[in-house]
């Protein structure tokens, strides 16, 4: 894969053999990421967890303190009182079984997140196969089913993210942006390892966190030694 100069740049910057403590990584991936743009910064964890079993799987989310530097668009699938408590609360779209057709047939993705109240998922339910690839399936684990939707539009707004393994049991979540001091991306990684610790399921034997990489959108990987994160 050819790279361009700044990213080519960048990566002489990081020493491949090294396994960097948080301060150092967090700097280091600040200083790489010079792109025209206000970065976002991302933690890939790989996990010891095998995915396939229903007991190792990993599902959660946690508000970051200094929130994700994006505007977050959220959808509500909600109907009279609790609709109308969603537009209150601030979210971006509201509705019920008429906006089925919109995202079905339409292709219609104008949002971040959705969150549904629990009689709703039966309608929800039928984007399963196109809100599921995307990851945008409201789920009770990261408190998208909910009837308290007031609630769940404050978190996502405050910085809320979702972390989930993927197929190859990999956690990617964003972090923050460059623009962030060092102390805020520090505050917002240390809160989503804790909260990725905590979910660490019994059945997982050996070492629960493999490898964990920062890196920002156009520059290089950044290894952080993962024996002083557990």
């Amino acid at each position: 894969m050819k790279r361009g100069k700044k990213y080519v740049e960048a990566a002489k910057q990081v020493d491949r053999t090294v396994l960097y403590d948080k301060a150092d990584a967090i700097a280091l991936v600040k200083k790489c990421a010079t792109a025209k743009f206000d970065e976002t910064i991302e933690a890939h964890i790989r996990t010891g967890c095998d995915g396939r079993h229903a007991d190792q799987q990993i599902r959660g989310a946690v508000v970051l303190p200094h929130g994700t530097g994006k505007k977050v668009r959220i959808l509500v699938f909600a109907k009279d009182a609790k609709a109308e408590e969603a537009k209150a609360a601030g979210a971006d779209y509201v509705g019920a079984e008429e906006l089925i057709p919109k995202i079905q047939n339409e292709n219609w993705f104008e949002f971040d997140v959705v969150v549904a109240t629990p009689d709703m998922m039966g309608v929800v339910g039928r984007l399963g196969r196109v809100l599921g690839p995307k990851g945008l399936m409201p789920n009770p684990k990261a408190g998208t089913v909910t009837m308290d939707v007031t609630k769940a539009i404050n978190e996502i707004k405050a910085g809320k993210i979702e972390y989930r393994l993927d197929k190859t049991n990999i956690i990617h979540v964003p972090i923050g942006k460059a623009s962030f001091t060092e102390e805020q991306l520090a505050d917002n990684f240390q809160t989503l390892i804790d909260a990725i610790n905590k979910a660490k399921p019994a059945a997982v034997k050996g070492q629960y966190l493999r490898s964990v990489t920062l890196t920002s959108t156009m520059g290089p990987g950044v290894k952080l030694n993962p024996m002083k994160l557990a």
